[in-house]
């Protein structure tokens, strides 16, 4: 299939996507800023919510791909949120913003899945198939628990340590860096979920292990241990 051929398609998959439109509707187009094509019907700024394209890892768009997407996983999010002591819709959120709902997405850096996990992350969390949609969730919110518990329950910089990396936060002070791409990332997780600071009141959650094949798996409760060992996360 030659080049113009396959762009001919993917243009008409996009404009699929973005209907119902205006007969006169015009397709605005923009780079933001990692360099990405965004494809919307209305004019916007760069701190816009995007989504992933399926088949086109260059190129996003203002709605989401594939919306019935947006409701497939919630029975892994509620399990894993549950597991973690996360708020599902803090989950949710985070993988609206990061992959629409796509499965299959892979960002330039080599994010993979509906959490965008790095290679290494998903190594570190015991994630062997990073687009099975149950292994990216469960590895995303144990990363996602990780961040809380080094920020002391702080979703801001949890996000922001999720988009940058905790290395990042760590040096500018535990603050959210002075990225535009990271701000904006807290930012479009915002406007899908209240996003909670340091400030408002903090739970005492409790850390325990379970050996599993093996492995070491925290668990976490807000209900005090009756017996063994815990640790306490967040207070």
């Amino acid at each position: 299939m030659s080049t113009i051929v396959k762009r001919t398609l993917l243009l008409t998959f996009v404009s699929a996507l973005l209907a119902p439109m205006p007969a006169r509707a015009q397709i605005y187009a923009w780079r933001d800023v990692n360099g990405t094509l965004v494809l919307s019907d209305r004019k916007l700024n760069d701190g816009a919510m995007t989504y992933m394209v399926p088949e086109a890892p260059g190129i996003r768009a203002t709605r989401t791909a594939v919306p019935e997407y947006s409701h497939m996983y919630d029975s892994i999010v509620q399990e894993h949120a549950s597991r973690h002591l996360l708020r599902p819709e803090l989950v949710r959120a985070v993988i609206q913003v990061e992959s629409g709902f796509n499965p299959r997405a892979r960002s330039s850096k080599g994010a993979m899945g509906l959490m965008q996990l790095m290679p290494a992350t998903a190594r570190q969390l015991g994630v062997r198939d990073a687009f099975d949609p149950a292994e990216n969730i469960r590895g995303g919110c144990a990363y996602l628990r990780q961040l809380l518990d080094r920020y002391n329950g702080n979703e801001e910089l949890a996000l922001a340590a999720y988009n940058a990396g905790a290395d990042a936060v760590d040096r500018n002070g535990k603050k959210v860096p002075p990225f535009q791409e990271t701000r904006d990332y807290v930012k479009k997780v915002g406007r899908i979920t209240d996003v909670q600071t340091a400030s408002m009141k903090q739970r005492i959650i409790y850390k325990t292990f379970e050996i599993v094949d093996g492995r070491a798996i925290p668990r976490y409760s807000s209900r005090k241990p009756v017996t063994g060992t815990y640790e306490i996360v967040v207070q």
